[in-house]
């Protein structure tokens, strides 16, 4: 008899039980909505991170790749190196700024 979950309670159900459930019911969505746009918002900043770090290793290790190619074709010194890394600095600087200026959707 007590072991039949299909059967009643004899006294009836309690309307605090049902408020009680009601609130926790809110609670959890509005607990699941509060931790999942917090989440995304990492989520998107550590993608942007990411982006930022490729740019500037991209711009440094394609400038002195490029500079040390000129540099071998040419082989006097390594101005081509210095002049390329530099420039791939400036660049890979001048992106970090336009990824920095851009709007957030």
């Amino acid at each position: 008899m007590v072991d039949d979950p299909d059967r009643e309670d004899p006294i009836g159900a309690d309307p605090r039980i049902a408020s009680l459930e009601e609130r926790l019911a809110a609670a959890r969505r509005s607990e699941a909505e509060r931790t999942r746009s917090g989440q995304q918002g990492a989520d998107a900043g550590y993608r942007l991170g990411n982006q930022v770090l490729a740019e500037l290793l991209g711009g440094m290790i394609g400038g002195a790749a490029v500079g040390g190619a000129i540099d071998w074709l040419v082989g006097r010194g390594h101005w081509g190196l210095l002049v390329m890394l530099f420039l791939g600095i400036a660049v890979a600087f001048r992106n970090i700024i336009r990824i920095a200026n851009r709007r957030s959707d």
